[in-house]
């Protein structure tokens, strides 16, 4: 039963972080959500420190186990690289929010230290993929790829930040494309 609720929590956290960011982490809200007490948070994340740590380590893990998918071991690496915007853009789908730790990447300077550690490893996972990927697809350079993977991943986020300040997600369509014809991504 405790892991579940701890699942709970976990899971209206990064709702509620995915639309109001680490300040939308408010204890007696998500217990109102999970159905608990507040204080059975407590016992699970002592501080809001602790929750924000452990929501955005979920987050960026479960997104690196998307894109271990997505890679499915090199077999279309062109394929994946099309693929990953759409990984930005299931947030949008799901009530307008955008990426947690894209959210939480904005209030940096108010972050405690345990939460930006996880928001910082979301970027370097992403990263990280998306130069593995681009080295798999063209004949350029490890620093080539990683500052490609950088300008990808800054723009696909920069995307999906636009369509969430207008509430359309159409606006972020159009700037992936935008992206393809400009030759950041693949066709």
């Amino acid at each position: 039963m405790a892991s579940n609720v701890r699942e709970d929590i976990l899971a209206a956290a990064k709702r509620a972080a995915q639309a109001h960011g680490y300040g939308g982490l408010n204890f007696r809200e998500l217990a109102a959500e999970v159905g608990i007490k507040g204080a059975s948070i407590h016992y699970h994340f002592p501080t809001k420190a602790d929750l924000g740590a452990a929501v955005a380590k979920r987050y960026w893990e479960d997104s690196e186990t998307v894109l271990r998918a997505l890679w499915n071991g090199g077999a279309d690496p062109a394929g994946a690289l099309r693929e990953y915007p759409n990984t930005f853009r299931v947030s949008l789908e799901n009530g307008n929010r955008i990426c947690l730790c894209s959210f939480m990447s904005a209030e940096h300077d108010d972050l405690p230290d345990p939460v930006k550690t996880e928001v910082t490893a979301f970027a370097d996972v992403n990263v990280a993929w998306l130069a593995k990927v681009l080295s798999a697809t063209t004949d350029t350079d490890p620093p080539e790829c990683q500052q490609r993977a950088c300008a990808i991943f800054a723009a696909v986020a920069g995307a999906q930040l636009m369509a969430r300040s207008r509430s359309d997600i159409s606006v972020f369509d159009g700037l992936i494309e935008s992206y393809r014809k400009a030759g950041l991504l693949p066709a």
